[in-house]
C-alpha cells in the first residue's frame, strides 16, 4: 500500500464528509440553533415584560388600595353624619311627640275636671231640691222647675 495513495484517499472522503456535513448536516443544525436562541430570547422578553407588568400592576393594585380606602373614610363619616342626623330627627320626633302626649293629657284632665264639675253640679242641685223638699215638707218638682235648678246649676 501507498502512503500517499492513502492519504490522498483519507484526505479526499474526508473533504465529501464536510461537504456533506456542510449541505445536508449544518443546515438543520444551525436552524434548530437559531430557533433555540430565538426561543430563549423570546422568554428573556416574555420574562422582562412580565416584571415590568407586576410593577405596573403593583403600583395599581397600590393606588387602588388607596382609593379604598379614601372611599372607606368617606362612607364611615357619611354613615357617623347620618347617625347624627337620625339621632337628632329622633329627638326632634320624641319631643315633638312628648308634647303632644302631654296636650292630649292636659285636653283629657280638662274633660274629667269638666265633667266632674257638671256631676257635682247635678248632685249639689239634687241635694239643694232634697233639702229644699226637706225644708218645705213637701215634693219639689223638678219638671216644673227646671227653670229654677238650671239657673242654680249655673250659679254653682
Amino acid at each position: 500500500m501507498n502512503i500517499n495513495l492513502t492519504l490522498g484517499m483519507q484526505a479526499l472522503i474526508f473533504a465529501l464528509f464536510i461537504w456533506f456535513c456542510a449541505k445536508f448536516v449544518w443546515p438543520p443544525l444551525m436552524r434548530a440553533i437559531e430557533a433555540r436562541q430565538k426561543q430563549i430570547a423570546d422568554g428573556l422578553a416574555a420574562g422582562e415584560e412580565g416584571r415590568q407588568s407586576l410593577s405596573r400592576m403593583e403600583k395599581q393594585i397600590a393606588q387602588m388600595m388607596t382609593e379604598a380606602k379614601t372611599r372607606a373614610s368617606d362612607i364611615v363619616a357619611q354613615g357617623e353624619k347620618l347617625k347624627s342626623e337620625t339621632i337628632a330627627q329622633a329627638r326632634i320626633d320624641a319631643k315633638a311627640e312628648g308634647e303632644r302626649i302631654i296636650a292630649a293629657a292636659k285636653a283629657e284632665i280638662a274633660q274629667e275636671v269638666s265633667r266632674a264639675k257638671e256631676a257635682l253640679r247635678n248632685q249639689v242641685a239634687d241635694l239643694a231640691v232634697a233639702g229644699a223638699s226637706q225644708i218645705l215638707k213637701r215634693e219639689v218638682d223638678a219638671k216644673a222647675h227646671a227653670e229654677i235648678l238650671a239657673a242654680l246649676q249655673k250659679q254653682l
